[in-house]
């Protein structure tokens, strides 16, 4: 009686999992949707200190944000350069490689058995098996091993090149779409094929591009 009630009480714990998931993304993306609303403020004499706050809130909020998959932090990012100009972008940017690195760090602390339990619970089983084959792998094995198991045509082309791709991912628009910034970086974490170093300089450069042009043209590209 016990063994029957057994797969269904596993089916209804990832279930539980999956809607938990679900919830959080939904509440983070209303919340960065919604705090949008909030850096439409006039700014004039007398509340400068409002101003300074809501820019320290909003800079720490965008880099926590940005770190969520599936989440626009972005957004907010975007709403402190239109709203501020050049004086922001800086901030802007050291908050956009904080929140990319805090994704990475996370995604490259997490257990891959961890993960393949995750998987396996809603139902991933080929990605929990993939997880459990590569987790005792090297990141040399890892990319051989890769690069067989994949489709000749495309993977082994961006798994050489996987710093770029990276780059190119990160900036390409609607990236929103397969996890967002914060999705991409967690996603490099993961798979242990990006050094710390490596990554670092690849997030530093991909995302100068904006913040450089709003820092000398101003924003009005971004309207």
């Amino acid at each position: 009686m016990l063994e029957s009630r057994l797969p269904t009480a596993i089916r209804w714990g990832a279930i539980v999992k999956v809607v938990c998931l679900i919830a959080l993304l939904i509440a983070a993306n209303l919340l960065a949707r919604n705090y949008m609303e909030v850096l439409h403020f006039p700014i004039r004499p007398g509340n400068e200190d409002i101003v300074h706050r809501t820019i320290m809130v909003s800079a720490a909020l965008y880099a926590l944000l940005l770190a969520i998959p599936f989440v626009p932090g972005a957004e907010i990012g975007i709403g402190l350069l239109v709203m501020l100009g050049p004086p922001i972008a800086l901030l802007v940017y050291l908050c956009t490689v904080v929140g990319l690195s805090l994704s990475f760090t996370l995604g490259h602390l997490i257990p891959l058995s961890v993960l393949a339990r995750i998987a396996k619970d809603i139902k991933l089983d080929r990605t929990s098996k993939l997880l459990k084959s590569i987790e005792p792998l090297s990141k040399r094995q890892r990319l051989s091993y890769l690069a067989d198991k994949a489709p000749k045509r495309f993977l082994p082309l961006l798994l050489r090149y996987r710093y770029l791709a990276l780059a190119v991912a990160l900036n390409i628009p609607g990236n929103y779409l397969i996890g967002g910034g914060g999705g991409i970086a967690l996603f490099a974490g993961v798979s242990r094929l990006y050094s710390v170093p490596g990554f670092l300089i690849t997030i530093l450069l991909s995302v100068a591009p904006v913040p450089i042009a709003v820092m000398f043209f101003g924003t009005d590209f971004l309207s």
